[in-house]
């Protein structure tokens, strides 16, 4: 008996998982964007859901990709991003989280997320989730085989308002276990005079929410920071634009002091 064997969930047509700015970048950053893309595989359908429905906050990190984009330009760091929406998997978010492929988001519920098998959960992982993190993993490994040093961002945006209640913050610095360069950040952030900046809000990092500063930073030691930025401040290029030359700025000042972390 012979079985047939199971089709990509990848498409020719689809876009690549993983997009690569500035590979051979000087800068001791390495920036990540989990949520760069919302991209669905032509395969899902859309996941049944509206284009308007990807393209809110749940589709994806808004303004993300062009902030992270224009701040690789200004640094000559390497930026690593991911295509697809976090509604087909979430690639910061442990594969055993309830979010990790959401049946619901903010309200919405995703059909093309009902009743999945372990084969199709499996392929999300397979051609999604797992050649974005082994990327990261690879260029980390590469640095630390050349003696180079590594200071990992993990580039997010917000929105501005959640369950109903207004978020007053104009960018959140995150982390765990180690602070050292988040607080450095939220210090800078915070003397620029200008912004309202959220220590670990709105949200915070945890082994149980969160995948890729618990595995890629805190597991080897690098220094590190999730960003956030509202996603109004960066919706256009303009915002993307001001908010890459401000970061820019206060990356370099700190670069001196964390370099060699």
């Amino acid at each position: 008996m012979t079985t047939t064997p199971h089709a990509p969930l990848l498409s020719p047509g689809d876009p690549a998982p993983v997009t690569v700015l500035r590979g051979d970048g000087a800068s001791p950053f390495l920036l990540i964007a989990d949520h760069a893309g919302n991209a669905v595989p032509a395969a899902l359908g859309r996941l049944g859901l509206p284009q308007s429905e990807l393209e809110r906050h749940i589709g994806w990190d808004i303004g993300i990709a062009g902030t992270t984009a224009r701040l690789s330009e200004r640094l000559d760091a390497c930026a690593i991003m991911q295509a697809y929406s976090r509604l087909v998997i979430d690639c910061n978010r442990p594969l055993a989280s309830p979010g990790s492929i959401a049946e619901r988001s903010d309200g919405t519920e995703v059909p093309g997320n009902l009743g999945l098998d372990a084969r199709q959960r499996r392929q999300r992982v397979d051609e999604i989730f797992s050649p974005y993190h082994a990327r990261i993993a690879a260029e980390l490994d590469r640095r630390a085989a050349a003696g180079r040093p590594t200071i990992l961002v993990a580039m997010h945006s917000f929105t501005p308002s959640m369950a109903g209640r207004d978020r007053p913050w104009h960018a959140g610095v995150l982390y765990q276990r180690d602070a050292r360069f988040a607080h450095a950040l939220l210090e800078a952030l915070r003397g620029e005079g200008d912004l309202v900046v959220g220590d670990n809000e709105p949200y915070r990092v945890s082994d149980a929410t969160d995948y890729a500063i618990p595995v890629h930073a805190e597991r080897r030691g690098l220094a590190h920071v999730e960003l956030e930025i509202r996603q109004d401040l960066i919706a256009d290029a303009a915002g993307q634009q001001a908010w890459a030359e401000r970061l820019a700025r206060l990356f370099t000042a700190l670069q001196p002091r964390f370099a060699g972390a």
